[in-house]
């Protein structure tokens, strides 16, 4: 009997830390949990999320686009090389189409796919 408390002990003891720290997730995943009791359904709610994830992908891509636009526009109009001039122009092009990209896709998420609502197409 003492063989047998003494290997549980020490499985225990070879354990306890990863016995704490599952113990420590768990109470702190409890802790930090919201209900979803205001929310009226999860599609409502994913779609919040997803416009709000949008919104910051969108600001963040504008800001970059605005940064990289004018050093490209710097670079475009102080160099003296004419190799230099053309690069500047083809990432100008790149960036203002994917800045156009990017804000069609919210335009098509916000005025195309309320037509669509429930499979089936409603005519404004």
């Amino acid at each position: 009997m003492k063989k047998l408390f003494t290997r549980i002990k020490s499985r225990f003891h070879r354990h306890k830390k990863m016995i704490s720290v599952s113990a420590l997730t768990l109470c702190l995943t409890m802790m930090s949990t919201t209900s979803a009791f205001a929310a009226t359904d999860m599609w409502t709610k994913a779609k919040e999320i997803m416009t709000s994830v949008y919104n910051q992908i969108l600001l963040i891509s504008t800001i970059a686009a605005i940064v990289t636009a004018s050093i490209a526009l710097l670079l475009m109009n102080f160099s003296k090389n004419g190799k230099t001039v053309d690069e500047s122009r083809a990432w100008l092009k790149r960036i203002v189409i994917s800045w156009v990209i990017l804000n069609s896709l919210g335009f098509i998420l916000a005025y195309i796919t309320p037509f669509f609502a429930g499979g089936q197409w409603t005519a404004p």
